[in-house]
């Protein structure tokens, strides 16, 4: 398996010509930032990434973790690297300072985030998840409960999970049935049962802070009836020491088809006396208070998809440059397989799409730091309904592309792709979980469609296409990147078009709408990943002319912007003719499929 090196070229990119750095620095409380400082942290975090976390990736996957008696040990050489990784900072670099963290722009933290889980997703995935049960800590918990809880959670010695899933409540989070019965001291006791926790028990840290929906005895059906409750693995005294275990214990294990090095457990709470919780926020409103944790992980999992897909480019790069097969079609001499033009048609899909979704995790990100601190309230409720519009998007069609793309890695190493000591099927076995993570891709297109389009009848989405029209507009009037700016703009066309069609078709038959949602997804993906392309193009242009010369990674990025044009944007009108006439089928198969 060849070695990771983070893409820091691509990400001081970004920075430096995607994103507005000097808005992004004026925020309140980034005063102390710049472009340089944000390059350096960049910079460690990708030192730290290949040289502590993935070393740990394939032994980690080969070794899986160990249940035994209600306990997790998990695979050798995890513990240390997590007591590295939390020593160095790296669990809390967006928690605000006022908890403790270190107060950095979410757009860093996204970034720091891709090095880190292209090195070893199934190890970080542990402080991912304590980093959003910090957020709904923020958000919804008493100040007792925060002084009491968050520190820990914030210095990585406690960890933090989310309880949603029941054996017969999957999706439909409404038809949960853990039940909470509140005591005379205030507290709360639960019983039920919780399935697909991840790092639901682990031996990385002292204690574990379980976040878990669950129903009072006098509450509503369905969604209006759940509220959120703190249940730790260990008690903790008012003076913040650990007391009792409580009663709540890992009864097994998931054999998973990826991500092995992490412990992906059943819960049993309340055996006994039942498990000892506390309310958080007010009761019945759980699931609010709970959102603050998904939406943000909507986001990381989405991120998932970027950074396994870099790893296996980098892999399947390097193995491509390696391979001698078959001969040049001129010379007749043995060649490396990178030779071949299908093999660098395989690489370039991974690169531009790769490059499309790293950029678009960026931009999203820095429209949430505004959406959080800008003065301005118009600059930010504008931002703010940008990030919730492109969430669902980013987050299904990242995941989607993350499973092509990895795939793409193994087909590239040939019949060696499919043994498991070259690595290269560890990549697309990790990422098949995320098109599940957080809602499947049709629930993602459900909530596009259903809340984030009507919700306010397309605004959003038609300020969305204005910005994606200037791009187009000003590479077509450059001399040298009309092909860009032409093809962005044929996928605008399309995606508007099947937007006007989307939008009163769910106001008139939701069915329907449901039916070719995936598609308007993925065709909303296709093409702000090429709005980015186009971004970046110019940028790279404007660089090219200022220095006289193009350099290998600027030639690169034109390359790809073309290549995502021609091979990638093109999809787009198959996409938007989908979900024009694509209804009717799925309608008439209820005749003999239900």
């Amino acid at each position: 398996m060849s070695r990771y090196e983070a893409p820091l070229e691509d990400l001081n990119f970004i920075f430096e010509h995607l994103l507005d750095n000097e808005r992004l620095v004026a925020l309140p409380g980034f005063e102390d930032l710049s472009t340089e400082l944000i390059g350096a942290i960049l910079e460690e975090a990708g030192r730290f990434a290949s040289g502590v976390l993935a070393p740990l990736n394939a032994t980690g996957d080969r070794e899986g973790v160990r249940w035994s008696d209600g306990e997790v040990a998990t695979p050798e050489g995890f513990k240390e690297a997590y007591r590295q990784y939390v020593e160095s900072g790296w669990n809390n670099v967006a928690v605000e300072k006022e908890y403790g963290g270190q107060g950095l722009p979410y757009a860093v933290s996204m970034a720091i985030g891709e090095i880190m889980m292209a090195a070893n997703k199934s190890l970080v995935m542990c402080p991912g998840l304590t980093l959003g049960a910090i957020e709904s800590l923020c958000a919804a918990a008493s100040p007792e409960q925060k002084a009491l809880y968050l520190p820990n959670l914030v210095s990585g010695r406690w960890s933090g999970t989310m309880n949603l899933t029941e054996p017969d409540a999957g999706s439909d989070v409404g038809a949960l049935r853990c039940k909470a019965i509140e005591q005379a001291d205030g507290s709360y006791r639960l019983h039920g049962q919780k399935i697909f926790i991840s790092y639901g028990e682990h031996d990385l840290t002292e204690n574990i802070v379980h976040l878990v929906l669950a129903r009072t005895p006098d509450a509503p059906e369905g969604v209006k009836g759940i509220s959120l409750f703190l249940v730790p693995k260990f008690l903790v005294n008012p003076d913040g020491s650990l007391g009792a275990r409580n009663d709540v214990r890992c009864v097994s294990t998931e054999h998973k088809l990826g991500i092995h090095g992490s412990p992906t457990c059943v819960l049993a709470y309340g055996d006994r006396e039942g498990a000892t919780g506390y309310l958080v926020g007010e009761k019945n409103r759980g699931l609010q208070a709970m959102f603050v944790m998904m939406n943000m992980a909507r986001l990381i999992v989405g991120l998932e998809g970027v950074a396994l897909s870099e790893r296996a480019y980098q892999q399947a790069l390097d193995y491509a440059r390696e391979r001698i097969q078959g001969v040049d079609a001129l010379s007749g001499e043995p060649v490396a397989i990178v030779r071949h033009p299908d093999v660098r048609r395989m690489l370039l899909s991974m690169k531009s799409q790769i490059e499309a979704m790293r950029a678009l995790s960026l931009v999203i990100a820095q429209a949430q730091d505004l959406a959080q601190r800008h003065a301005d309230p118009e600059v930010r409720r504008r931002n703010q309904a940008f990030v919730e519009l492109l969430t669902p998007v980013f987050k299904a069609w990242a995941t989607e592309n993350g499973i092509r793309l990895t795939q793409l890695g193994v087909q590239i190493h040939g019949g060696m792709g499919f043994v498991e000591e070259t690595g290269a099927a560890q990549h697309l076995r990790d990422a098949v979980i995320g098109v599940i993570y957080e809602g499947t891709t049709g629930i993602q297109a459900a909530d596009l469609v259903g809340r984030k389009l009507a919700r306010d009848g397309g605004a959003a989405f038609a300020a969305l296409l204005r910005d994606m029209s200037d791009v187009a507009e000003e590479l077509q009037r450059h001399r040298d990147l009309g092909d860009i700016g032409s093809g962005l703009a044929g996928g605008i066309a399309s995606l508007r078009q099947a937007g006007e069609h989307i939008l009163p078709l769910y106001r008139d038959d939701a069915q329907a709408a449901l039916a070719v949602s995936v598609p308007f997804l993925m065709l909303a993906g296709t093409v702000a990943g090429a709005w980015q392309h186009g971004r970046g193009a110019l940028a790279a242009a404007r660089l090219i002319e200022a220095r006289g010369e193009p350099g290998a990674f600027l030639k690169g990025k034109l390359v790809s912007a073309r290549f995502y044009v021609a091979h990638v944007l093109v999809q787009a009108l198959a996409l938007a003719e989908t979900v024009r006439c694509g209804a009717a089928p799925v309608a008439e198969s209820a005749d003999f499929l239900c």
